[in-house]
C-alpha cells in the first residue's frame, strides 16, 4: 500500500470505539490503572483499544506503553528473542548465551514490568494474543503482576479467555470486545473516506463491511486498497480491487522458501501478509494449500493435509495465527 496505513492514520480514541461496555471501563482505567482482559474475535479492535487507552492515560505514550505480542516469543527461536533490539538494553551477552529460551522470556516479562514509568505514576504493559501463553509462563506472569502492580497496569488481549488461568483473570476486569456490526463498520469507513476526500457510496461501503465479516482492520485496509487502486469506493471498485486480492505470487514465494528450509525469510513474508495486508490465518492457510496442491501429490499431499487440518483446528480454537502458520512453514521445510 502507498503511504501510511489507514488503520494507523485513523486509530480510534476511546470515544470512537463501537463497544459500549468496553468504552466505560477503558475510560475509567484512564484515571484508575485497572488490570484488564480484553477478549473478542480477530479484528474487533482489542489492540487499538489498548493503544487508545494509553494515549489518554500517558503523557509519554512511547515510553509508558509496552507492547509484547506473545507470538514474538513463542513463535521465535532463542536466538531471535535474544537479538530483538527492544530487549537489548536489559539483556547481557552472558544472559543471551547461557540462558534457555524460557529463562529469556521470563526475564523479558520481569524487566518490562519492573522499570519505572517515564512520566506519571504508572505504565501500561500490553500482552497481545495471550491465548498462546503456556501455563507455566502464565504462572510466572502472575508473580510479575503481584510484584509490580503498583507501577504497572497489565492489559491482556486474547481471542479465548478460557485459556487464561484463574489467578490471572481474577486480577483483571474482563472486557468483551464484540465484532462491530456492518452498520458500525460502514459508519467508520464513511468517516475515513470523507477525511481522505475519496469518492464513495453506500453500496461500496456496505460491500466492504460484508467482505470484512466483522473484522474492522480488514475493512479499513480493504477500503484503502480500493481507494488506491480504483480512485473511489463503490461496489464495482471494491469488487475489482478485492475480488481477486492478488497475493498468489507472495504465497508461492513463501511456500517455496519454506520448502527450501529458508524459514526466516518465509516467516517474514507471513508477517507481511498478516500485519501489513491484514489477512486472517484461515485465508492464508487456504491459499497455502492451494499452492501445495500444485506442488505435491499422493501420500505427500495427504500428509500435508493432515498437518493443515491440525493447524486449522488450532486457528479455530483461537491460538495465534502467526504461531500456527509458522509451525506449518517449519514442517514444510522439514518434509522437503
Amino acid at each position: 500500500m502507498e503511504g501510511p496505513l489507514w488503520t494507523d492514520e485513523y486509530a480510534p480514541t476511546i470515544a470512537d470505539l463501537p463497544q459500549d461496555g468496553a468504552r466505560q471501563y477503558l475510560q475509567q482505567a484512564v484515571d484508575e490503572p485497572l488490570n484488564l482482559v480484553l477478549y473478542g474475535p480477530p479484528g474487533a479492535g482489542k489492540t487499538a483499544a489498548v493503544r487508545a487507552l494509553a494515549r489518554e492515560a500517558h503523557s509519554d505514550v512511547e515510553g509508558d506503553l509496552v507492547e509484547l505480542n506473545v507470538a514474538d516469543f513463542f513463535g521465535r527461536t532463542k536466538k531471535e528473542v535474544s537479538q530483538d533490539p527492544r530487549f537489548a538494553s536489559f539483556m547481557s551477552s552472558k544472559r543471551r548465551r547461557e540462558s534457555s529460551k524460557a529463562d529469556l522470556i521470563n526475564h523479558v516479562l520481569k524487566e518490562s514490568a519492573s522499570y519505572a514509568p517515564i512520566a506519571g505514576t504508572y505504565k501500561t504493559l500490553m500482552l497481545d494474543n495471550a491465548e498462546a501463553i503456556r501455563e507455566d509462563f502464565q504462572q510466572a506472569l502472575r508473580r510479575v503482576m503481584e510484584r509490580h502492580h503498583e507501577t504497572t497496569q497489565f492489559v491482556i488481549t486474547t481471542r479465548q479467555p478460557s485459556k487464561l488461568i484463574a489467578p490471572i483473570t481474577s486480577r483483571c476486569v474482563p472486557l468483551a470486545m464484540g465484532a462491530p456490526t456492518d452498520s458500525e463498520v460502514v459508519g467508520i469507513l464513511e468517516g475515513i473516506a470523507e477525511s481522505e476526500g475519496v469518492e464513495h457510496d453506500t453500496e461500496g461501503l456496505a460491500y466492504l463491511a460484508s467482505y470484512a465479516d466483522g473484522d474492522l482492520r480488514k475493512a479499513i485496509l480493504g477500503a484503502q486498497t480500493t481507494a488506491e487502486q480504483e480512485g473511489e469506493i463503490t461496489m464495482t471498485a471494491a469488487y475489482e480491487a478485492l475480488g481477486d486480492v492478488g497475493f498468489d505470487d507472495r504465497i508461492e514465494e513463501m511456500v517455496g522458501k519454506a520448502e527450501k528450509g529458508e524459514f526466516t525469510d518465509a516467516r517474514s513474508t507471513l508477517d507481511d501478509l498478516l500485519v501489513d495486508e491484514g489477512l486472517e490465518g484461515g485465508e492464508i492457510l487456504e491459499s497455502v494449500l492451494k499452492e501445495l496442491r500444485s506442488r505435491r501429490g499422493g501420500r505427500e499431499l495427504a500428509a500435508t493435509y493432515e498437518l493443515a487440518g491440525r493447524v486449522d483446528m488450532d486457528l479455530t480454537e483461537g491460538t495465534s495465527d502467526r504461531i500456527q502458520l509458522s509451525r506449518l512453514l517449519a514442517e514444510l521445510g522439514r518434509e522437503a
